[in-house]
């Protein structure tokens, strides 16, 4: 194959659109959201894995968490992988999204939580029974599938659309 042929071939590979995320709880076991102001509805901080740069999901979590709340925690083990398929009638390839555990958040550190202004209104600590009150889609399930497996130790959870993966 030449360079070429390879370059083409690369170009046509389907896209994929991969994200990163930090799950963080506050001693009570609540979970930590943002809400953007791009978007209607609550996520957890983190975003778009920068891959252009070289940029793994967990450094991407890190990174997103660290401009959008201003905490720089080094993130724990890996919860979930949520293969997220295109929505009908929407320009969106597939995504992978993946969920790091951020630990759970002293009182300093949640007093020391700065949202990045230009993507984020506000945060705030949820139950977890109150969960897809405030995050839409398969993110209400792929957050409560990566609670599931903190609880249970049992390492990271394989998900399709925010559903066990099988």
């Amino acid at each position: 194959m030449t360079t070429t042929d390879y370059a083409t071939y690369i170009a046509n590979l389907p896209k994929v659109l991969a994200g990163a995320a930090a799950l963080f709880r506050d001693e009570r076991g609540h979970v930590l959201i943002v809400e953007p102001n791009y978007r209607e509805g609550w996520t957890l901080p983190g975003g778009t894995i920068e891959s252009d740069a070289g940029e793994t999901p967990r450094q991407g979590a890190r990174r997103e968490t660290a401009e959008e709340i201003g905490l720089d925690v080094e993130l724990g083990a890996l919860l979930a992988v949520d293969w997220v398929h295109s929505a009908s009638g929407r320009d969106r390839p597939p995504l992978v999204a993946y969920v790091y555990d951020g630990g759970v958040l002293t009182e300093e550190q949640l007093a020391s939580i700065r949202l990045q202004e230009e993507e984020l209104l506000s945060w705030k600590l949820v139950a977890r029974e109150d969960l897809s009150t405030y995050l839409p889609g398969t993110l209400g399930p792929r957050v409560e599938s990566a609670l599931d497996a903190l609880a249970a130790g049992t390492g990271p959870t394989e998900l399709e659309d925010g559903r066990p993966a099988g």
